[in-house]
This record gives structure tokens, C-alpha cells and sequence, in this order.
């Protein structure tokens, strides 16, 4: 059964805090599929997550949308994986990607919508879209018990 819920932040802010909750979460084999369209807070989102895995708060997050790949050093490695660039799912395994998933860090994968198949059954989803100019709304969901236990503490 999919166990979702759903929440509005008003600023990038408060998506970094929203994301800092959930990386207080996470711990190494988890991963995070984020899908949302440009400029929906998704890396605000992941900016938070690396907080909340105690990356060092001077360190800058940016999306790896040239590099692919971005790694940050915390509690548990964090890779900040983009798929934008690449077409096919083909190109996401030649690239070297599969192997992230498995790792032993936190995986967050923006443009997860593209290949939902690759994620692990354990992947919680997190759509963020944009209602107005200040507004996200910001959907989990998960199946995987490990995954539910996450956005349910999330919630609380």
C-alpha cells in the first residue's frame, strides 16, 4: 500500500528545513527520487537533505546536471545524482549511475520520473510542484516499509 502526504513551503528556506528534517532521516542505502519541473525546489530540497546528513554547512550544493554526479561527505556519503542530460536508460548505466543506488551512501536522483524502474523498491518519491510564484507543494510517497517509516516520521 503507498502511504503518501503532502506539504506546502512558502520560501527556499523552508524547503532547505523541510529537506534538513528528511536527511535527519536517512541513513546509508536509502535513496530519494525527486521529480518536479524546472525550478521546483529540487535542489533546495537536496540542499536541506545534505544538512541533515551533516555535510558541512559551508559546503555549496548545486545540481550536477554537467557532472551527473555530485558527492558530499556527511555522517553517510551523499550522491546528488541528475538526469536531465541523458536519454535513456542505456546512457544511465553506461554512465556508471546503477552503481550509486547501491553504494552504501543516500542517493538523491533529480528527474526520477524518467526511468521509475531503476530505483530500488525502497526509493521514496518526491514530487515538488509550484502552485504560485512563492508556494511548492511537495509530495511523498513510499511503499517500502523502510521507506513509509521515513515520510511517517517526516510527518510527525
Amino acid at each position: 500500500m503507498i502511504k503518501e502526504f503532502k506539504i506546502i513551503t512558502n520560501s527556499g528556506k523552508e524547503t532547505i528545513r523541510l529537506g534538513q528534517s528528511l536527511g535527519s532521516l536517512l541513513t546509508a542505502g536509502d535513496v530519494v527520487g525527486l521529480v518536479g519541473e524546472l525550478g521546483s525546489g529540487k535542489t533546495w530540497l537536496t540542499k536541506g537533505i545534505a544538512l541533515g546528513l551533516g555535510v558541512d554547512p559551508a559546503t555549496v550544493v548545486t545540481s550536477p546536471s554537467f557532472a551527473l554526479v555530485n558527492e558530499y561527505e556527511g555522517r553517510v556519503t551523499l550522491y546528488h545524482i541528475d538526469v536531465y542530460r541523458l536519454g535513456n536508460v542505456a546512457e544511465f548505466i553506461s554512465a556508471g549511475l546503477e552503481e550509486y543506488l547501491y553504494a552504501g551512501g543516500v542517493v538523491v536522483l533529480e528527474w526520477a520520473d524518467r526511468w521509475p524502474e531503476i530505483l530500488p523498491e525502497n526509493s521514496i518519491r518526491v514530487e515538488l510542484s509550484i502552485p504560485n510564484e512563492n508556494e511548492r507543494l511537495i509530495k511523498f510517497a513510499a511503499i517500502h516499509p523502510r521507506a513509509v517509516q521515513i515520510i511517517e516520521s517526516l510527518r510527525a
